[in-house]
């Protein structure tokens, strides 16, 4: 199941789920790796070995050189370890720019395909809790980013560190054939480089962990000081800097943590750069004693000297390489732990057929809650949606109404109780297979910036390409006419934040589109008009935020479109809601009555007093005289 984890977890600093560091992890990064690029990680393998026997065999060919030209054997004994030197020099100039495009490369194959199936698995979500879920969207960022660098990195440095390794023990053997006794020595040295690189990676991806929320809060305010939604409003109120400092302060709090690893790993590494020219400068030390002593010659001082340098060197690279291996696998884990989860609703192992609707939705003692420690939302609600009925859903702000929406389409499960569909738990069947019987339109329908044609398209893609069919659903809607005196007609991009051109280089700057409200809210509608063939039809205040003409001409083109279709229907104003077969009116998460119009007119009771108080303000008062 998709469980994210709490604010308190946060604070704490520690990202729980699949062990970190783990050989799982770091076969999980590899296989990815591998998976998108397999030609390019051998290379990559290939090169990095190589590239790691080059100091080693520079140290050696020095040595031979030195000793050849002191011991007076010629420029023929001289020629076969120069020669060495000179292909070594060659390789090495030219190999960190073949590494550093095959990393580019191999990084951006990593990142489409991380980016696939980062998506799909966030696809795969069944409801609305996970992105409800601050823990989880913590998460989901750092998953995002890691997904798309974490493998790459844990690969290059998994091959960093091993080629490091090489090149360690290159030397390591290379001071055990000069001097046995400085071999432990200079040993001891990568021991505590090792351990404090690894513990730094763990610290810095805690870290990371730990300002996440920080960051996410950061990046709210920044999307509201720069998005043309809240433009006006911050404007017209003066409240830019009061989230200036809001943003700001988020910003310093995450760069205090930051700030405070950042001089753990100063101290650190100052601490162990001393001790590594302490090392170096005792061998050099002995080095030099032992050649005037005669007991080692000129080439020798010469490979023990860049065996001494290369054993820290290595040994540093090796620290830096498990380090960054380390802090990637860390971070990689957010990437597992959302693309390997579980589904946030349960599925059942063989799902059931969902008939045709032939006999009606009902609703049977649901009660609602979103967690144990949650108040409950819906309690002991039952009522039937009949085949081929209009049932609106009223009651004041909070009843919920929309609750019972979210849960006909399955975006969360009822805490108790069933919804059957002719019969059938609706738990029971594909949820895919459910929203595919269903249309709808909801209060806080969605404004994308697409051209107009797609915008509506997305009500159902199989009409993508075909414009009478999306036309006759703009008509229906009320927007055909607005939509075909745009620029490029159904071609017009709704949108100014891009411009008209879409493909890379192209010169097209001609910038989109903007609907107003009500026109974006008729977009919504056609998008439902294109399904109007499915099972059940739900309209969730379809006609809020509309003037009372384009109001009565939606309600007349929902009308038709209920006529003989099975719907629900949400809305305050319940004079469109009179002529529906069946009323439900919600009070409290619970049912307090139900049937026609009349009906509960008649019984004077909770939607009586609210329709008597609608009506009211659009009577006519007597003006006094």
């Amino acid at each position: 199941m998709f469980r994210p984890h709490s604010e308190a977890e946060h604070s704490a600093g520690t990202p729980t789920g699949h062990a970190p560091g783990s050989g799982r992890a770091l076969m999980a990064a590899f296989g990815l790796a591998f998976a998108a690029a397999p030609v390019l990680v051998a290379l990559h393998v290939v090169l990095v070995l190589l590239v790691s026997t080059f100091p080693v065999a520079v140290g050696w060919a020095t040595k031979l050189t030195l000793d050849a030209v002191t011991e007076g054997d010629g420029f023929a004994a001289a020629a076969v370890p120069v020669a060495c030197l000179a292909v070594a020099g060659i390789a090495q100039a030219a190999a960190p720019h073949a590494l550093a495009y095959l990393r580019a490369e191999l990084d951006r194959s990593i990142g489409m395909l991380a980016q696939n199936r980062l998506f799909r698995a966030v696809g795969t979500i069944v409801g609305l809790g996970p992105f409800e879920n601050p823990a989880f969207l913590d998460r989901l960022r750092l998953a995002k980013q890691s997904g798309r660098h974490a493998p790459g990195a844990a690969t290059d440095g998994l091959l960093g560190a091993v080629g490091a390794l090489v090149t360690l023990v290159g030397f390591m053997a290379s001071l055990t054939v000069v001097a046995p006794a400085m071999t432990a020595f200079v040993a001891l040295f990568s021991v505590p480089v090792l351990v404090a690189e690894v513990l730094l990676a763990r610290r810095r991806a805690r870290a990371l962990w730990t300002i996440g929320p920080a960051e996410r809060r950061e990046l709210f305010y920044d999307q509201l000081l720069t998005s043309v939604a809240a433009a006006k409003e911050i404007r017209l109120l003066g409240i830019a800097g009061h989230f200036l400092g809001r943003m700001q302060c988020e910003r310093r709090a995450a760069d205090t943590v930051i700030r405070r690893e950042d001089r753990r790993e100063v101290f650190a590494q100052s601490a162990l750069a001393v001790l590594a020219a302490c090392v170096a400068a005792a061998g050099l030390l002995w080095a030099v004693s032992s050649a005037v002593a005669g007991t080692l010659s000129a080439g020798d001082v010469a490979i023990f000297v860049a065996a001494v340098a290369g054993v820290q060197s290595a040994s540093a690279l090796l620290a830096a390489e498990t380090g960054r291996t380390h802090q990637a696998l860390e971070l990689f884990e957010h990437y597992r732990a959302v693309t390997a989860a579980e589904p946030d609703l349960p599925a059942p192992a063989t799902p059931r057929m969902l008939p045709g609707l032939s006999r009606g939705i009902e609703f049977s003692d649901v009660s609602f809650r979103y967690g144990p420690e949650h108040p409950w939302v819906l309690r002991h609600v039952s009522f039937t949606i009949p085949f081929g009925q209009a049932v609106a859903l009223v009651g004041l702000n909070g009843a919920g109404k929309s609750t019972l929406v979210k849960l006909l389409c399955r975006f969360y499960d009822p805490t108790e109780g069933q919804i059957l569909w002719d019969g059938v738990d609706i738990r029971e069947v594909d949820p895919a297979a459910l929203r595919d019987r269903l249309g709808a339109v909801f209060q806080d329908f969605m404004h994308y910036d697409l051209p107009a044609r797609e915008a509506i398209a997305l009500g159902d893609l199989s009409a993508v390409d075909d414009l009478p069919r999306i036309e006759e659903a703009a008509r229906r809607a009320g927007v055909h006419r607005t939509l075909s005196e745009l620029p490029h007609g159904y071609e017009t991009l709704l949108s100014r934040t891009f411009f008209a051109g879409q493909d890379l280089g192209e010169a097209d700057t001609e910038a989109g589109v903007m609907l107003s409200g009500g026109q974006s809210q008729r977009l919504a509608l056609a998008r439902a008009f294109l399904r109007a063939d499915r099972d059940l039809l739900i309209l969730d205040e379809p006609s809020a935020g509309l003037d009372a003409e384009a109001e009565y001409e939606i309600h007349t083109a929902l009308t038709r479109l209920r006529g003989g279709r099975t719907s629900v229907l949400i809305s305050h104003r319940l004079g469109s809601v009179r002529e529906a077969d069946h009323i439900v009116v919600m009070a409290d998460g619970s049912v307090a009555e139900q049937g026609r119009h009349l009906d509960l007119m008649a019984k004077d009771g909770v939607y009586a007093r609210l329709f008597t108080l609608q009506a009211s303000g659009y009577r006519q008062e007597e003006l006094p005289v």
